[in-house]
């Protein structure tokens, strides 16, 4: 058997951006559920509006979908943060490879790189604010508009589901801080 034993640090570079590359197609992923989720339990809440029958269906367990589609946002949200910031770190090792040698600019080891990475992310981070704050104040407000005694009845379940869809949003709106940030 001829060659290296080993897999080349290109190959291993290039195998590491591919997954980078596939966690962010994973983050909009998220995204696009998200919304898939919302509108269809909002469609719930009017399909399911008061007349004929909707009386004996708990409609303000609904309530909850929102902040559990949220919530479900923030967590794929940090977890795709997190292998991305895990996996550049990754690169960061292997782009300081042969540094001196070679005098390439590095994407993942300067400082100036990275910050415009990361400010260019910070856009997904605020859409995916936004969408969870629309998302469940327009869910929660149609409910409420829709159901008023219903929701009247069971003010507590509002109540979780704001609190709930209040905690989602911090999370979306600190994961900022999980981002990758060269060592200097």
């Amino acid at each position: 058997m001829a060659g290296k034993p080993w897999v080349d640090a290109n190959y291993r570079f290039i195998a590491a951006y591919q997954e980078v590359n596939a966690r962010i197609a994973q983050r909009q992923q998220a995204l696009a559920l998200y919304v898939t989720l919302v509108v269809s339990i909002l469609a719930a809440l009017v399909a399911l509006k008061p007349g004929a029958g909707a009386g004996h269906v708990p409609v303000e367990w609904l309530l909850l979908g929102f902040p559990v589609a949220s919530t479900c946002l923030a967590f794929l949200n940090y977890k795709a943060e997190r292998a991305i910031t895990n996996l550049r770190q990754f690169l960061t090792t292997l782009e300081r490879l042969e540094r001196d040698v070679h005098g390439l600019p590095s994407y993942n080891t300067d400082p100036r790189w990275s910050a415009r990475a990361n400010q260019a992310r910070r856009f997904h981070d605020l859409a995916a604010a936004v969408l969870v704050a629309g998302g469940n104040g327009i869910g929660l407000a149609a409910a409420s508009s829709i159901y008023p005694e219903r929701i009247a009845e069971n003010r507590a379940i509002l109540w979780v589901a704001i609190a709930a869809s209040l905690a989602s949003l911090a999370v979306l709106l600190l994961s900022p801080r999980w981002s990758f940030r060269p060592e200097e």
